[in-house]
């Protein structure tokens, strides 16, 4: 059912360009289309935030930053991901846009917050070789170019809201955090509607029927989906399982608007896509103590596919206490001490890092001791 249930997010965030194209079909302007998406998606999202009680207890500083990382970050990237697809295919867009995992793993090296191992330069060099086949062989039969420097930004811009995110992030419960997101970039986009005169809302009618699948379909349940989903198979197989959204893009948009990419386009695609798959498992298995001990923080929100926002650095944490705790009862404690102080300072950190909500973590080696 956990794996059912990402694939369906996935699906629903894939469908999401297609919806979009019938929009402009329609003609929804792309501004007044972000409004709407937001203020639809913010106002669902805080309702449902609300009944299961995400909202309560958030830091104070919690709010204005959720609120940032959508009126700034997410504004961002969702305006460059609708403006390119006014300029290009949805398949072409959803493949140049999925080369956002290999970024944000380069960012993070970067920043010094991964290393550079094997897999993870493979893994790079993988996509880029991806991304040159898919661009080179779209070129071939006339690229726009304003479209694929849109969907590159849009690309570069998730990237760096993941990596804010990362830190900011796993302070607030992920419905929470989408409510917040989705509140903060409606926001911008009222500001940018009133500046440019106003909403103008002398669309089709059917557009008020597409622009509400972006925001309920492609936009609420896929994010309370991913969430459902995460809860039963964990966060690395659920990053794993969104790689689904662009062939589910790329499907529809053949099915639908009969695009078609050429062998060597889907070819990069595939490499960029696999590339994704290679990263993600090294992350689960450096990370799978941290998923363990922060239930549902791991979630994220995109145009794109579900994004990991992680807490950075607390094995190394655990693990440089343990060690020193290790050494000094090697020193001093018979072998059945050792292992008491070890599960003591394991539980302390544990709590230190994680809150009182997870307070079963201290529990666990207060029964193992015993």
């Amino acid at each position: 059912m956990g794996a059912l249930l990402c694939l369906l997010s996935a699906a629903c965030f894939g469908a999401m360009a297609i919806f979009g194209k019938y929009a402009y079909d329609a003609r929804v302007d792309v501004g007044d289309l972000l409004l709407l998406r937001f203020v639809i998606a913010a106002v669902l999202l805080l309702v449902v935030a609300r009944v299961t009680g995400a909202l309560r207890g958030l830091p104070r500083h919690s709010i204005p930053a959720g609120l940032a990382m959508g009126g700034i970050g997410y504004a961002t990237q969702a305006g460059l991901f609708f403006g390119a697809l006014q300029r290009m295919d949805a398949s072409l867009l959803a493949l140049i846009l999925y080369a956002y995992p290999a970024l944000v793993t380069l960012g993070a090296i970067a920043l010094g917050r991964e290393r550079a191992t094997v897999r993870r330069v493979v893994a790079l060099l993988v996509a880029s070789a991806g991304t040159v086949l898919v661009l080179g062989a779209a070129a071939a039969g006339g690229l726009d170019a304003l479209g694929t420097a849109m969907g590159f930004g849009a690309a570069l811009a998730y990237t760096v809201y993941i990596l804010v995110g990362d830190r900011i992030g796993p302070a607030i419960p992920p419905l929470a955090l989408a409510a917040l997101v989705c509140t903060g970039a409606a926001g911008t986009f009222a500001v940018v509607s009133a500046v440019r005169g106003g909403p103008q809302f002398d669309f089709d009618a059917a557009g008020w029927g597409w622009v509400t699948a972006i925001a309920v379909v492609s936009t609420v349940a896929a994010i309370v989906l991913f969430f459902a989903g995460v809860a039963r198979v964990g966060p690395s197989a659920a990053s794993i399982l969104s790689t689904l959204e662009p062939v589910v893009t790329v499907g529809l948009a053949a099915v639908v608007f009969g695009e078609s990419l050429g062998a060597v386009q889907l070819a990069g695609g595939a490499l960029v896509l696999s590339a994704a798959v290679v990263i993600r498992p090294a992350e689960a298995r450096r990370r799978a103590a941290e998923d363990r001990l922060v239930p549902g923080g791991l979630e994220q929100l995109g145009d794109a596919a579900p994004r990991g926002l992680r807490v950075q650095g607390f094995t190394a944490r655990v693990e440089a206490t343990a060690y020193d705790a290790g050494v000094v009862a090697q020193q001093q404690e018979s072998p059945a001490e050792q292992g008491e102080r070890g599960l003591a300072v394991l539980a302390e950190v544990s709590l230190e890092s994680t809150g009182e909500g997870d307070q079963a973590v201290v529990a666990d080696a207060d029964r193992s001791r015993q």
